[in-house]
């Protein structure tokens, strides 16, 4: 019905940057909010960022001040950019959407398999 794919991650040094992508595809009525989540091995899921459909951004705190997020409604997508990156942002990301299939139903959440993004020190 929905597919989410993330995609953009990688090894990144120490203060690097990189932009992550996520696509939202299927059976799309409509998107509400969108957002960016991740796990790192031993912890529990964590907030990143999420994002309103006009484009109201919300940050987890250890992010603040270094991601953005931002959407493209017009292709169902949504990114995170990622800078001045450290090693305790190593995890992997997963993207979610909040999807309508059709007029008559309520959003349901859909998620990615997530993208690994490891930073070295």
């Amino acid at each position: 019905q929905v597919q989410v794919v993330e995609s953009g991650g990688g090894l990144v040094q120490a203060g690097g940057s990189l932009r992550l992508s996520c696509a939202a595809s299927g059976t799309i009525f409509s998107i509400s909010a969108m957002g960016w989540y991740r796990q790192a091995p031993g912890m529990s899921r964590e907030l990143v960022a999420t994002i309103t459909y006009t484009g109201s951004p919300n940050y987890g705190d250890s992010v603040k001040g270094r991601f953005t997020i931002s959407r493209d409604n017009a292709k169902n997508m949504v990114y995170l950019q990622m800078n001045s990156l450290k090693p305790q942002d190593t995890a992997v990301y997963s993207c979610n959407a909040n999807v309508r299939t059709s007029r008559y139903n309520t959003p349901y959440e859909y998620w990615g398999r997530g993208t690994q993004v490891t930073v070295s020190s």
